[in-house]
């Protein structure tokens, strides 16, 4: 399969000029670069073809060969490797292009970000329904205050790396490829520290616990983060904080049990009440509230009051409180007491079905299921 005329493969015209192959020779490296085509054979082709054509039109002794011969006046020398990534202007653009692609660049100072922290804060239900203020006591990295952050001793300061020239990386080729490394030597950073600060040896940071004070907005529940921009890990050489994230957890509550922006209780009721009805008092978190019993109410039926629960962290209206009525057998009785409540069965007896319909019920399954398991066995 012959070659494509280079001009054609980088879309320019024969006369243009060294900085319109550059650009177009980088948005087809930018498009077709492997690393941004993983597992794509066209585009490594397309980069390959991009790379030879430029390798040789950006040198002005291999582009008049090629101008006047064509292909067979280069010799394959572009795809040979001899001239490798060396063609006049080549690695320049190979590092404008992988700056781009991964961040890099030359001469660009790097300023590495500090890491971002967890703290586990531990609420009451009231505080994260109403809200609070707390203090917190943070263990973390902070920039070294003898050194102002930079690692070397007062009165000196960093150097340019000679390993990598201060850019912070070194070329390794590899193949085709020519891979960019952080620098051995430095880390990346581009600079070395001959005299290294005594408090920090050189690190440009400490650890400390520091205490901060967080506001915690009303409605919050487990599961929920607050986050503190540039109070995580102080960055290294003098970088950017990272972020501390304050993970909310709410304490099991004696009595209320939160559901979203709901609020469940059980409330025990006398049997009196349960048969006759009545009203009771219920405790809410903002005081107290009265619930009306209706006769013949049965244990775990449930009673909704309306705007007592909880207002969502992220507006909208309040839930409710929901109480589960269980109704409470009397213990402890006197003899005179007892003899009531024999006296009041004495007066159900014949009428059960009417009196207690769910225990009625129940009897009548269960006579069925002997009927039936009688028949079976037989």
């Amino acid at each position: 399969m012959s070659k494509r005329d280079y001009y054609e493969v980088l879309g320019v015209e024969r006369s243009a000029g060294d900085d319109e192959l550059k650009k177009a020779y980088r948005r087809l490296a930018m498009k077709y670069h492997p690393d941004r085509n993983p597992d794509d054979a066209e585009a490594v082709e397309h980069f390959k073809e991009a790379k030879e054509a430029y390798e040789v039109l950006s040198d002005a002794q291999k582009r008049a060969a090629y101008d006047q011969f064509g292909h067979a006046g280069v010799n394959g020398g572009a795809a040979s490797g001899g001239a490798g990534f060396g063609g006049a202007g080549f690695g320049d653009i190979f590092e404008d292009i992988f700056g781009d692609i991964f961040g890099g660049g030359r001469g660009r100072e790097r300023n590495y970000r500090g890491a971002d922290l967890q703290y586990n804060l531990d609420l009451s239900l009231e505080e994260a329904v109403f809200g609070t203020e707390v203090k917190i006591r943070v263990p973390t990295i902070i920039a070294c205050t003898a050194c102002d952050g930079t690692g070397a001793r007062s009165g000196t300061r960093a150097e340019g790396c000679p390993t990598c020239g201060g850019v912070g990386q070194v070329r390794i080729q590899q193949g085709f490829f020519s891979v960019q490394q952080a620098c051995p030597r430095c880390h990346g950073s581009g600079k070395i520290i001959p005299d290294p600060c005594p408090s920090c040896r050189g690190e440009g940071r400490v650890r400390d616990t520091r205490t901060l004070s967080v506001n915690v907005p009303a409605g919050v529940d487990t599961g929920d983060r607050i986050r503190l921009a540039g109070e995580g890990e102080s960055g290294p050489q003098n970088g950017p904080a990272g972020d501390l994230y304050v993970q909310i957890r709410v304490r099991e509550h004696k009595i209320f049990t939160r559901e979203g922006e709901n609020l469940y209780c059980e409330v025990p009721i006398d049997f009196v009440t349960a048969a006759l009805g009545g009203e009771i008092e219920v405790p809410t978190l903002g005081g107290r509230a009265r619930l009306k019993i209706p006769a013949e109410t049965q244990t775990n039926r449930m009673f909704r009051i309306r705007g007592k629960g909880i207002k969502p962290v992220r507006g909208g209206p309040e839930g409710d409180l929901i109480c589960r009525v269980m109704v409470e057998t009397p213990v402890n009785l006197t003899k005179s007491q007892r003899e009531l409540l024999i006296q009041f069965q004495d007066t159900l007896k014949g009428s059960e079905h009417k009196h207690s319909p769910q225990a009625h019920s129940w009897l009548d399954g269960v006579k069925g299921f002997f009927d039936d398991l009688k028949s079976w066995l037989h």
